[in-house]
């Protein structure tokens, strides 16, 4: 739960196991003080669920990571709930009738929270999510599910609740 909605890493200047930038594409979490120094114009989001690596890339100008994060301002994005999906594969599930997507996106009935990623619902108003993709992720339907896709009561599939390892890189 180190990067946790909540988690004060979001917020600071401060680096979280530096050796473990070091290491690729393994379960080692890390922060790097890239997060808060390094301007870029892309963003690759990546998820390892089991085995299977997915990518997907956000066009998003900025100075930093923590120049989109920190605040806790909601910066939306428009990938749509089809590419955010391709992060969890075949298995993953989000309503879809409203959606809200972006940095630091917050649905405030439910306090279903990402501070990268999308969340949903199954009526047009968005303040009761039940489902979500992302990175720093928070609330309902499982608080404790940080990073991957949490999903409440889906028509002809039920709850879902699938953890991955997120990796996060700026070009």
């Amino acid at each position: 739960m180190t990067f946790h909605y909540d988690s004060k890493y979001w917020s600071d200047k401060n680096e979280y196991n530096l050796p473990g930038g070091k290491t690729g594409f393994d379960s080692q979490e890390t922060k790097l003080p890239t997060y808060w120094n390094t301007s870029f114009s892309k963003i690759c989001l990546g998820m390892k669920v089991g085995q299977q690596m997915n990518y997907i890339v956000i066009n998003q100008p900025a100075n930093s990571l923590y120049s989109l994060i920190a605040d806790g301002q909601y910066h939306a994005t428009s990938l749509g709930s089809d590419t955010w999906k391709k992060l969890i594969g075949s298995e993953a599930a989000l309503q879809t009738v409203c959606s809200k997507e972006g940095f630091n996106s917050e649905c405030t009935r439910y306090l279903a929270r990402a501070r990268i990623g999308i969340l949903g619902n199954n009526v047009v108003k968005c303040d009761s999510c039940d489902s979500r993709i992302g990175f720093g992720t928070g609330g309902f339907p499982d608080d404790s599910n940080t990073c991957g896709n949490a999903a409440f009561a889906l028509p002809g599939i039920g709850h879902k609740n699938i953890r991955a390892m997120g990796y996060i890189l700026v070009q």
